[in-house]
């Protein structure tokens, strides 16, 4: 496994790679791995001849400084993982490499981006379409990985593959959960124990409401969910919303769409934790 620092150093190897006709899978990742971003790194490998994993916490899709500031970074620890994942490349750019001037760009996913996540980070769509795009531009691989758990997120990037005529290939990837349920994320590093047993109980009541939701009407079952989340411990649901998973609007009637899914995000103490299901 080759560790480079600056796009021309990636570009280098990346080119030696094309050139001998290998197709390239890329991961983009902000570090602090967990066994969903193994998961994906080992779907590129058996899909891809090298695979290219980037370490990069991006801050333009932070409108948050503190929660940038608390993003945990385990450069160390993550390249050991990679490495053992089957990572060819790893690409660990500064700020000044990707934004070596302000990315004054701006994107318009419809409603794609004005709900749930963009409703509540107002300009953290724009910050990922700019840094995917950017990393796209600099890697050009043939397919790249997310996981479903960001899910608004990956229909954000689809979006703006299409809009940009990207010729890149996006698959996405299942959650993957702890034993507990608990959806895996960077950010439960920072839970401690007592936080992450209440944290347990997001997956719960979202798997219980999908055993319920062809006996009540949609309205029924999202204030179900967010009153039986609110009632654990330190945990406050942020937003739940039921929707049509390929436009992101709210459904009022289940007949609306044969693909609804139910995206929520908690705040656990002062934890930000998102999560989704499908109906």
């Amino acid at each position: 496994m080759t560790t480079v620092y600056t796009i021309e150093d990636l570009q280098k190897a990346v080119s030696i790679s094309k050139n001998e006709g290998k197709t390239i899978g890329f991961v983009p990742t902000m570090g602090a791995l967990h066994e969903g971003h193994i998961s994906l790194v080992k779907k590129c490998c058996e899909q891809n001849d090298i695979c290219v994993v980037s370490i990069f916490v991006n801050p333009t899709q932070f409108n948050n400084q503190a929660d940038l500031e608390k993003y945990p970074r385990t450069i160390e620890q993550d390249t050991k993982i990679l490495e053992k994942a089957g990572a060819a490349i790893v690409f660990v750019p500064s700020v000044e490499e990707i934004y070596p001037e302000p990315d004054m760009r701006q994107f318009d996913f419809g409603q794609l981006d004005k709900v749930m996540e963009g409703k509540f980070r107002p300009g953290h769509f724009n910050g990922v379409a700019q840094v995917v795009s950017r990393l796209f531009d600099i890697v050009k691989p043939d397919r790249a990985y997310f996981g479903e758990k960001d899910f608004q997120q990956l229909a954000i990037i689809r979006q703006m593959v299409r809009q940009c005529n990207i010729p890149v290939e996006i698959v996405p990837m299942p959650i993957r959960r702890e034993e507990s349920g608990l959806a895996m994320s960077s950010r439960n590093q920072r839970l401690n124990d007592e936080e992450k047993s209440e944290a347990v109980n997001i997956y719960r009541v979202l798997s219980e409401s999908k055993k319920l939701y062809k006996y009540k009407a949609v309205e029924e079952i999202r204030e179900k969910v967010i009153d039986d989340i609110n009632k654990i411990g330190s945990l406050k649901v942020e937003y739940f919303e039921i929707v049509d998973g390929n436009t992101l609007q709210q459904i009022t009637n289940w007949s609306e769409t044969d693909y609804a899914v139910g995206c929520i995000t908690v705040f656990c103490g002062d934890i930000r934790l998102i999560d989704n299901i499908v109906y």
